[in-house]
């Protein structure tokens, strides 16, 4: 094939019915009950095609693609599965293998960035095949694949939410572009996996308690950077965003005397003052040691 390329994968009529109704979410996994995942890269459009009527009806950004444990899919991305709960995705897995699963089952997860499902389904290419039981692939330098596209972004950017921009996608106009910000859950999942899922203060190893802490908030940079985020457990990540404790720019943990003043507590944190953190290995990962000195300046107690 020629070109950059898009990708269309058939649907879950329920997960399209219950995504479509939470316009709110920032991402959604297109999980695979056999496993299996998509070669799409980073970036790459990923058309939702239905069962019934057998249209296309949305799409969403490729970030990354892999197997998963069905506790660890519900654990990052919850709703984000397209089911109300743990034990919902698992029937819904069970009724596509036709066994009951538990929740160490593994499947397939491909997440989607900036879902967006449209107002009016649009057509499948005139070579799409019934047979296909997964995705196919079409290249925008052919004719199919640029029909295709062209009709995604008209279908797209009347679907657009109010208050955001219409141009199609946050600004893209071309597919194979890496999405302008990851998902609240792929954030958490990328820092976690960064730092080997463990707090980087109390080297805490329990997932479920462990948290993606942003230095800088997210309503201020308006994306989720893996270099704004240090995995916490939730009660130092707590304490982080009070200003109770900090990190420095050289990876020092502090405990504010307010913490003392205000509680006459805090001797299980003071123990840990001064303390190096836990880095991830990879330096490019790493917490950002601009945003760590501002949080110092701005939000840390003193």
């Amino acid at each position: 094939m020629r070109g950059p390329g898009l990708y269309v994968g058939i649907t879950d009529e329920d997960w399209y019915t219950f995504l479509r109704a939470r316009p709110h979410l920032d991402e959604v996994n297109f999980w695979a009950p056999s496993g299996a995942r998509t070669a799409a890269p980073e970036g790459t459009p990923f058309l939702f095609k239905r069962h019934k009527p057998g249209q296309i009806c949305g799409l969403g950004y490729v970030q990354y693609s892999e197997p998963m444990s069905v506790r660890s899919a519900w654990e990052f991305y919850g709703e984000r599965n397209g089911v109300a709960d743990l034990p919902e995705l698992l029937r819904r897995i069970g009724r596509y293998t036709g066994r009951t699963v538990d929740d160490g089952y593994t499947i397939g997860c491909t997440l989607l960035a900036q879902p967006t499902f449209f107002r009016a389904d649009i057509a499948v290419p005139a070579d799409w095949s019934d047979h296909i039981q997964q995705t196919k692939k079409y290249s925008l330098g052919e004719p199919l694949g640029a029909d295709l596209w062209n009709r995604t972004l008209a279908a797209a950017i009347p679907a657009s939410p109010p208050g955001i921009s219409l141009q199609p996608f946050g600004g893209f106009s071309t597919p194979a572009l890496t999405p302008r910000r990851l998902g609240q859950g792929t954030f958490r999942k990328f820092v976690l996996d960064a730092y080997g899922n463990q707090c980087a203060v109390t080297g805490e190893h329990t997932v479920p308690v462990l948290q993606a802490s942003h230095i800088v908030p997210f309503a201020e940079t308006g994306q989720h950077e893996v270099t704004n985020g240090i995995a916490l457990r939730s009660d130092v990540h707590r304490l982080f965003d009070l200003g109770y404790v900090t990190v420095t720019p050289n990876y020092e943990f502090r405990v504010s005397r307010k913490l003392e003043d205000d509680f006459s507590n805090g001797k299980i944190y003071y123990a840990k003052h001064g303390s190096k953190i836990h880095l991830p290995d990879r330096a490019e990962v790493r917490p950002n040691r601009e945003y760590l000195e501002r949080h110092g300046a701005e939000v840390f107690l003193g």
